[in-house]
């Protein structure tokens, strides 16, 4: 049995099913964790969800901030951006079970057995792992109940972005959506900022990468993360994983064998 981690897939089902080739990934004995953003700007964010779900128990995703746009498009609080891309599985006959798959999907996932997690955009330095793991469970239950809309709803909006200012439900819920599927990278406090996306040596001399606060929480764990395709899948820190090297921009599809760290990819295919 192999574990696979794979970056941001964001609709290039071609491109994904190239790389699982060349694998040989088999749903009977390995498994493939998803590091959020299935879905948008590619050209067929359908066929990649309908694939995903049809490995069942072999497929560990979490949620990314487009998927996230996708549940709040669905349920009728933003409206869908020609952009994204997403007309087709907005109109799938399925739809309905596609979206209730997705809200199943939390934010958190560990290895078992291992110290080993992963999120779509990382570990905010303002919690130790357990703050995130109680943040993500809160937040995956709301998603999934039947009051998603009203979180949905909510979850929009940059504050409160620093742990201290959390005073309410709405507050952690929007906190941890944020931190999660969002954050790139943080101010000297370890507090969020959202307006910055440039790759690391052009950072303001105020922010830093997020992975670049979070050595003490870290220095015995694992991180894999996506999200961030300027990093190029390079970040200084041996025990993080970047792995979103923007496939949907014209780069590469990564993926990450975890028991040796090998990895494996795939160029975009231009349309």
């Amino acid at each position: 049995m192999a574990t696979y981690f794979i970056g941001d897939i964001q609709g290039c089902y071609q491109e994904l099913r190239l790389l699982l080739e060349q694998v040989s990934f088999s749903p009977d004995k390995d498994e493939l964790w998803v590091a959020g953003d299935m879905v948008a700007r590619g050209p067929d964010s359908y066929h990649t969800l309908k694939y995903l779900m049809s490995l069942e128990d072999s497929v560990k995703a979490v949620l990314g901030n487009h998927d996230l746009h996708l549940l709040a498009t669905y349920a009728g609080l933003k409206k869908a951006k020609d952009k994204d891309k997403l007309q087709a599985l907005l109109s799938a006959p399925e739809i309905e079970n596609i979206i209730e798959w997705l809200a199943r999907q939390p934010l958190l996932r560990k290895l078992p057995n291992e110290q080993v997690y992963m999120s779509h955009a990382g570990l905010s330095p303002q919690w130790k792992i357990k703050n995130a793991i109680e943040c993500a469970d809160f937040a995956t239950k709301k998603l999934s109940d039947k009051n998603r809309n009203y979180w949905l709803s909510i979850m929009y909006g940059e504050t409160p972005n620093n742990w201290q200012d959390v005073n309410s439900k709405e507050d952690k819920f929007r906190y941890t959506i944020n931190a999660l599927t969002r954050m790139r990278y943080c101010y000297k406090d370890g507090s969020l900022d959202f307006s910055c996306k440039s790759s690391p040596e052009n950072t303001p001399n105020h922010l830093s990468p997020w992975f670049c606060q979070t050595t003490k929480q870290l220095k015995k764990a694992h991180w894999v993360f996506g999200h961030w395709a300027a990093l190029e899948g390079d970040v200084p820190v041996e025990n993080i994983y970047a792995l979103d090297t923007g496939c949907v921009w014209g780069g590469e599809l990564t993926l990450l064998r975890w028991h040796d760290k090998q990895y494996f990819r795939q160029q975009a295919i231009k349309n």
